[in-house]
This record gives structure tokens, sequence and C-alpha cells, in this order.
């Protein structure tokens, strides 16, 4: 259950305080001299979740306010809007569907007001529409909303739930009188395993405990999925830092048990439609459970094609269940690929920086035999295209291209008859200042196996910006591996704000085999000026870009809380300072500095807002190279000086990490955050 500040906070301080002995099932682990045995876990075999789970879950969008009537309408418009037969099944309740107090003898009932037809009406319900039900419970005292939790009530809660007719159980981790050590989690989680078992009735076993004790190492024979992570927030740090952390885990996922990164958010509002495609394309690709998390019944057409896009969702639920891999990511390009069941690979080209960028890789390196063509399908433009082996693309920031590759000969064939994949970009100089004019460079490459002929660009800026053509924007004949370069003048007009623009176009081209074909051209241009000559602090300049765990960044005081400006004086180790960033972790701010700039200054340290509470990371990156790191410090070890030679660098960002252990009172601030410029 993600979304209340408390359970953030419990998320998070499982993961700094519950620090065990390590102990695996069935071995003994020592913890303050008392010697616990783990109970060896019988091999999970209930057949379920072959494929990684998709449904609906309310708490992303609703919290509390769940109802019988909110399930019941969710479960009709899965049908109507067509996303049932996308594969969408599962309907699940989470917390506070139930009353504070259990019955005379000792089950959980159902709030009458919330549900009036009880748990068991609502399931016949969804299950006359074809679909299956879940529900929420919590292995320890009570649930993270304070209503009776299922520990020492396991065989009675488990029972209810398949009188009820349950398909599906989330068991959160809140209020688990834990001793600590691994043996407790094995344990607490096997008893309800065991006691779905003896009901017979068939239940997916989702853990939820929040990656404290590394689930992915020993829960594949006690549950069909598990948390590897602390709750997801609808922005874009979040979903990014979930991801960093679930990807590397893919060799504990297979058919029946799942890393589970926690549900969508997409619909929500917090991220754009290009975020969200990323989130979608990024949980298929690492076989996550597809958990709807936003209200249905006022999705958006573009947030049901997102969700229903067919070509996606068939990676998520592919039958081999191998998850996805990095293969490369440098510089935030991103070269994600994964193994599918046909012997097809799918390739995510993804771009978690701010500006545009090209990423690259071929066929070969994405684990197929040498061909001399394949059959390439971009899934979320739904076209089909050939190569030769050159798989590229300008990613948008944030954005991602994803392709399904095939070295089938057949299908290799006949892709000579498609359209030819084009590497198309647009290149030019950092930056160009308001009011000044600037050369760029559009550019197709052929990276087919055939010629393209009849080659043309186009490109266009924002809306009153000038761009002329300077020549060269066309070609009678572009023979494969071949680039067509377009110059074009492109004048920024005076009193354009700071930022990134997208610059966008057209190639159009004929095949031999005949038709035209008509490829998408992406770029961006950055507007900046650079910082002044001398020393100023980075308060006072305008960023780049600013992404923050918790609430945005703020300037001149602390994080505070999640609305702008409500921070406090920036403290730290009782030292007060007037100027500074502050932030909460996961967080990046980008500053551009042209070159201009040899020194950046500041004292950081965990702001004394959360009471002592807090451990973090400040790293600085000039161009993507690191050059200074504070260590992980928290709020005892007070204000520390951090200075960074950028000298030369046409970028610089501040990061913040949460240390390793996860991001409760994670305050961070840049206190005195200073740039010398010449």
């Amino acid at each position: 259950m993600p979304g209340t500040v408390r359970r953030l906070l419990a998320c998070a301080t499982a993961g700094a305080l519950w620090a065990g002995a390590l102990g695996a099932a069935g071995v003994a682990v020592v913890t303050a001299d008392v010697a616990v045995t783990a109970a060896p876990a019988a091999a999970l075999d209930n057949g379920l979740a072959l494929t990684p789970p998709m449904g609906f879950n309310d708490w992303n969008a609703f919290g509390c306010n769940v109802s019988e009537q909110l399930i019941e309408q969710t479960a009709d418009y899965l049908v109507s809007s067509g996303l049932k037969a996308d594969g969408y099944t599962y309907v699940n309740i989470d917390d506070c569907w139930m009353t504070h107090t259990r019955d005379a003898q000792g089950r959980l009932v159902p709030d009458p007001a919330k549900f009036p037809d009880g748990i068991k009406g609502t399931a016949d319900y969804v299950h006359a529409k074809g679909l299956k039900l879940g529900i929420y419970e919590d292995a320890g005292t009570a649930t993270c909303a304070g209503y009776p939790g299922s520990l020492g009530h396991e065989t009675t809660d488990a029972r209810t739930f398949a009188d009820w007719g349950v398909d599906y159980l989330k068991y959160d981790n809140c209020n688990n009188n834990s001793d600590g050590t691994r043996a407790d989690y094995v344990n607490r989680y096997t008893a309800m395993r065991d006691a779905l078992a003896a009901t017979g009735r068939p239940i997916v076993f989702s853990l939820c405990e929040w990656g404290v004790q590394n689930p992915w190492e020993w829960a594949g024979d006690i549950g069909n999925s598990w948390r590897t992570t602390g709750d997801i927030s609808d922005n874009w740090a979040s979903m990014l830092g979930i991801a960093k952390d679930n990807l590397p885990l893919a060799s504990a996922a297979g058919p029946g048990h799942w890393n589970d990164p926690d549900m969508l958010e997409v619909g929500n509002g917090g991220m754009t439609d290009t975020e969200y495609r990323s989130h979608f394309s990024l949980w298929s690709m690492m076989d996550a459970p597809l958990l709807i998390g936003t209200d249905l019944r006022k999705a958006t057409p573009a947030t049901l094609a997102i969700l229903g896009n067919k070509d996606v969702i068939a990676l998520d639920q592919d039958p081999l269940g191998a998850q996805a891999t990095v293969l490369s990511d440098a510089g935030g390009a991103y070269v994600i690929t994964k193994k599918l069941a046909n012997g097809d690979r799918a390739v995510a080209l993804f771009n978690s920086g701010d500006q545009a960028q090209r990423i690259a890789t071929t066929a070969t390196a994405a684990g197929l035999p040498r061909r001399g063509s394949y059959a390439v399908r971009d899934l979320w433009a739904h076209q089909d295209y050939d190569t030769a082996g050159q798989l590229a693309a300008t990613v948008p920031a944030h954005g991602t291209v994803l392709l399904r590759v095939s070295a089938d000969p057949v299908k290799g064939a006949a892709a000579l008859l498609a359209p030819q994949l084009l590497d198309t970009g647009v290149t030019g100089p950092d930056h160009i200042e308001p009011g000044r004019t600037a050369t760029v460079n559009a550019y197709a490459t052929n990276l087919g196996a055939l010629p393209a002929t009849r080659v043309s660009i186009s490109l266009k800026g924002p809306d009153g910006w000038t761009l002329k053509p300077e020549g060269g924007g066309s070609a009678a004949i572009l023979p494969k591996g071949r680039t067509l370069s377009a110059p074009w003048q492109v004048t920024v007009p005076p009193g354009t704000s700071l930022g990134s623009y997208p610059l966008t176009g057209t190639v159009s081209y004929a095949r031999p085999t005949g038709g035209t074909t008509t490829f998408p051209l992406t770029g961006s241009v950055t507007v900046q000026v650079p910082p002044p000559a001398g020393t100023s602090y980075l308060s006072d300049l305008s960023w780049v870009s600013a992404t923050n765990g918790w609430g945005p960044v703020e300037k001149d005081t602390s994080n505070g809380e999640t609305a702008a400006g409500d921070g406090n004086p920036i403290t730290i180790g009782g030292t007060v300072f007037a100027k500074g960033l502050g932030t909460n972790a996961p967080s990046t701010i980008t500053y551009f500095l042209g070159g201009a700039c040899s020194t950046l200054t500041a004292t950081v340290g965990v702001d004394d807002e959360k009471n002592g509470k807090g451990s973090v990371e400040f790293l600085v990156d000039a161009d993507g190279t690191q050059v200074a790191d504070s260590g992980v410090l928290r709020n005892s070890d007070g204000p520390k000086p951090l200075t960074a030679n950028v000298t030369g660098a046409s970028t610089v960002q501040l990061v913040v990490t949460d240390g390793g252990d996860g991001n409760d009172s994670d305050h961070a601030d840049w206190a005195d955050a200073q740039i010398t410029c010449g």
C-alpha cells in the first residue's frame, strides 16, 4: 500500500534500522547471542502467476477511499474498455477495507459502509465479469493504516479469504514486531504461504516487505512475487530510482516468481506521457506485475493507449519469463535487452537524462545471431522496419524507444519489403543564447539492408522560432550505412525562457519495392546563458532541470514537505545558512555552465528539521564525470565542506542519493552552494 507519509517512513525506516544478521531458510541466524532457526520452506508449487499478474489496485489513486462501488465500476470498465482482453485480470482491494476489530470468532470484518455486500458479494460480482479479486493484509499486528493485521491469525484469515472467493493476496510488512533477522521475515511470510496452501484455493501470494531483507534471495519458494523496493510515488525521480534498483535483479525472476517494483502510476498526472511510456516500457521489460494504479473511469485516451499497448504487454507476458538486463548505461543512455520465447530480442533504448541523446547498439550485441537483415518492430510507433544490424535512435529526454528484433530468416527476408530503419537526429552547439542564431545539423543514416531513395529531411522548431535550411536536405539515393546531412540556421527569439526545447521533423523516403515512408526526426536545443563572471550562489541562478524525491527542490530553505515553499531555514548541526538548496533524496539538479566556470563549493549535510534522522550522500558530476563525493552523511555528522573542480564543463549535476538505506527523512542541504566562473 503506497502513498501515505506514514507508509513511506515505514518502508525506508525498515531498510535503515532492520539490519540484523542475514540467514536463509533452514539456516541458524545468531542475533544478540540468541540462535534463531527458520523453518525450512517447502517449494512453492501453486501453479499460479506463470506470467506476471496484471490488473488494478486502488491505492495509488484512492488511498483509503476504497469501496465496493469503486471495485465493481472498475471491473465493469476493464471489460468495456478492452483492458480485460489485453490481460488485466485482477481487481485488487488495498488497505482500509475492514473494520478496526475482528468478530467474536476472530475473523476479519469488511467495513459495512464501504462493502455493503461484503467481500464475498464483491468477489461474486467481479467473478461474474470473468475477472479475479485481490485483497490486502499485513504480516504484522496491524496494517499500515492501522487495521487488524494477520500476524498470529494466518490460518483464520487465509480460510476467510478462501471462503470469500479471493484470488490474490498482497501481504504487507507494517507493525511486524520483527527482531530484525531474515529468519523472522521468512517465518512470517512462510506462515501465510502455508495457510493459503492449506485452504486448497488457488490464491496468488504477493509479498510486500519492501526489499528489506533482499527477498529476491529467499522468497522464490514462498511467494509468487515480492516487492524489491520502497513505495513508488507519481514522479520521475521515484520511478527512475526504483527501476535502477530493480533492473539488476533479473536472475531471481521467472515463471511463478517475480520481482515486483511496485504498482503503476501511469495516468495519475505526476509525469508526462513520455515518462509514463518509459515507466510502462521498463516495467514490461522487467517482467513486473502490471497493476494499474489510476482511476480508470477518468482515464484519458493517452493513458489508455499506454496501458493497452498489446506489443509492449506481450514483452511482460512472454512465457519465457526472462527479465531484461542492462547492456550499457553510460551517461544515462540505457540499452536494455530481453530474451523472448520465440528467439526474438526486445531492446529498450532508454534516455534517463534531461536532454535528447543518441543511443545505439546492434542486433548481435542484443544476443541475436549474425544475419544480413533483421526484422524490427517499433512497439510505440507500431511500425515494422528492416535493419542490417544497427539499432539506433535519438531518444528524447526521459523517453524510450522500444524495439522487438527478430533474426528469423523468413522474417528477415520479409523485412526487406518493409521500410528501412533510419537513425535520425539533430546535432549542434551545446547551447544557443536568447536572440542568437546558430547552425544545427539534421541527419538521417540508412540502417537498412537496401537503399532508400528520394530522401528528404524537414525540420521545425517551437512557435516563434526561425529555421532556415542551408541546403543539402535531399538525396536521390541513400545506400546502406550512408548518412544524409542537412544544416539549418536556428534563431531563438529574444526573451525566450531558459531550458531545453524540442526540434521535430520528418525524413521521407521511397523504398526500392515501392511506397513512401515518413520517419520521425527528433532533437533538442538548449537555450541557456552561462553564469556571470565571478562567484554566484546557485540558488540565485536558474537550473536546467531538477528532480526531487519528496516535494520540489527549494531555494534558500530546507526541503520541508511536498508543497512548494514550505521549507524552513537551512540548518545543519545547529548552524543556520541563509543561502542554499533544500532537497530530499533521490535528487538531481542540473546547471548549465557553458565551459565558463572553474569551481563549485558548498557546505553539505542532513537538515536538522527531521530531528536527527536521515542519511544521504552528495555527489557532483561535471559532464557526466564524478568530481566530488561527500561519502555517506548523517545529521550527527554536522556540516561538511565540499569542493568540486568543474573547469571547462558544459553542465554540472548536484546529486543526492539515499546513502543505500532508503529515503526516510533524507532532507539534504546544499548550503551556501556557489559557482565561480571566468
